[in-house]
């Protein structure tokens, strides 16, 4: 069986080809880097990092871009509140969510660029979109895009343009000739700090969001890559409006395929930092370890809704120490996976039918139960092969089924010493490393100046 995908232009599961034989080309949005990362943020690096860790396992070259928008009107007011440069603040979150992204398995894209380090790609796109008569230069110095003169505009939502409305990023101008148009090169205003503002033929500004994401994903990509994710939420208006300004700019589609992850909810309603009902990856780490919370995140299709609450994470902490026990009980011998083996099988006609993690979850659990009723050191190896393209089952289970429990305060002291030699002999990835297995276990490390502390997360 090939891999299938459902396609959210399409709407339809497809047959998935890359249009380079054996190399896909991925591009997903990332964070705006103004605040911590919560759990709907770490919901769709997980189903990504799901989708990319597959595909290589596939057979194919993964290309794996995943962008940071480092300059935003939220970054600007945060930075601005709190009296730091937007350099300052963007570096600490871009830290931050290495560390919880770290923390949580996830492994890191090819690329991660900014933003602000594309902005010539962003204002020659612009320039070309103007050329062609799809872009103007209004009243108030903004350079907007014409949504009506577009033909397809639309399409990623499935509505004609009557029935969309300015959509919630977009604001409603006189300076608009619709209200549809959206912003690609917003006027620099004298209350703005001089670090946002770059000189360009439409004057001094800086870009906006939705050409941020364009300019990157060509230039990195090509004008035509095979897939681009992101959130249920960015659907529209951003990526609308990115297939709009890219397909005007380069004649071409942007993106073979569109996959979309659902929301985490809370009480039934999306988690968002606008709605003020999220929570922070860090702070769900205080309360479960982090395998229990990517567990969590991947025994669910990456496209329903997944509900947030202390007993759903407890029982997905339950449900993986028993994974956990079986590997314990059984310690697994190194396998190289037999895909004719028929669990093997039903694994990957469960991951080659739109990443069916669900199902994929169940041959673990079917396997767990072999190795417990007495199966061999070779099941229970096939076990920890297949979780480890989920991202799971990969700690020492004795290790893990003690949670953490054997690190007594010397024990911590000593990992925050090495740490810091580690830092002192410029070996910041062993740094990193040493920060981000504490924090798997629960331990969080405060860095100042007086020196580094911790807290338990237990």
């Amino acid at each position: 069986m090939s891999l299938r995908i459902f396609n959210t232009l399409s709407r339809a599961v497809s047959d998935f080809t890359p249009a380079e034989p054996g190399h896909v080309r991925m591009y997903v949005c990332g964070m705006t880097v103004y605040d911590l990362c919560h759990l709907g943020h770490a919901r769709s690096m997980i189903a990504f990092d799901v989708v990319q860790r597959w595909l290589k396992a596939s057979g194919y070259q993964v290309t794996y871009v995943r962008n940071v928008t480092d300059i935003d009107d939220k970054i600007i007011k945060r930075a601005l509140e709190n009296g730091e440069t937007i350099r300052h603040l963007t570096d600490r979150m871009i830290d931050a969510l290495h560390q919880d992204a770290d923390a949580l398995g996830i492994e890191r894209p090819q690329h991660e660029p900014r933003a602000t380090d594309f902005v010539p790609q962003m204002l020659s796109m612009i320039g070309t979109l103007e050329q062609k008569g799809l872009a103007y230069r209004a009243g108030n110095g903004d350079v907007n895009y014409s949504v009506r003169k577009f033909a397809g505009y639309g399409k990623l939502s499935g509505k004609s343009l009557d029935e969309l409305n300015a959509g919630e990023r977009v604001a409603v101008e006189t300076d608009k000739q619709d209200p549809l148009d959206f912003v690609l090169w917003k006027s620099a205003k004298p209350t703005e700090p001089e670090d946002v503002k770059w000189t360009s033929p439409f004057g001094t500004g800086r870009p906006g969001w939705h050409i941020e994401c364009s300019a990157m994903a060509c230039e990195l990509l090509g004008q035509t890559f095979d897939i681009h994710g992101g959130g249920a939420d960015l659907q529209f208006p951003h990526h609308e409006n990115e297939i709009a300004q890219s397909e005007g700019a380069n004649g071409q589609p942007l993106a073979r395929f569109w996959m979309h992850n659902g929301f985490i909810n809370v009480d039934n309603e999306k988690m968002s930092k606008s709605l003020g009902n999220f929570f922070t990856i860090r702070d769900v780490l205080k309360e479960f370890d982090a395998e229990t919370v990517r567990f969590f995140i991947v025994r669910s299709h990456y496209r329903s809704s997944l509900n947030y609450s202390d007993v759903h994470l407890n029982d997905a902490k339950g449900a993986l120490k028993r994974l956990y026990t079986a590997l314990q009980a059984v310690p697994p011998a190194p396998v190289k996976i037999d895909w004719t083996d028929p669990l093997a099988a039903r694994f990957k006609a469960a991951m080659d039918e739109d990443f069916g993690t669900p199902e994929a979850v169940a041959v673990l659990f079917e396997l767990a139960g072999e190795v417990n009723r007495g199966g061999s050191a070779q099941r229970s190896g096939l076990l920890k092969a297949l979780g480890g393209l989920l991202g799971l089952l990969q700690t020492d289970a004795t290790q893990y089924l003690q949670s953490g429990a054997g690190l007594d305060e010397a024990a911590i002291q000593a990992q925050i010493q090495a740490r810091a030699d580690a830092k002192k002999a410029k070996n910041f990835a062993e740094a990193d490393r040493i920060r981000n297995d504490l924090l798997a276990q629960g331990i969080v490390l405060k860095d100042s100046a007086a020196g580094t502390t911790w807290e338990s997360a237990q």
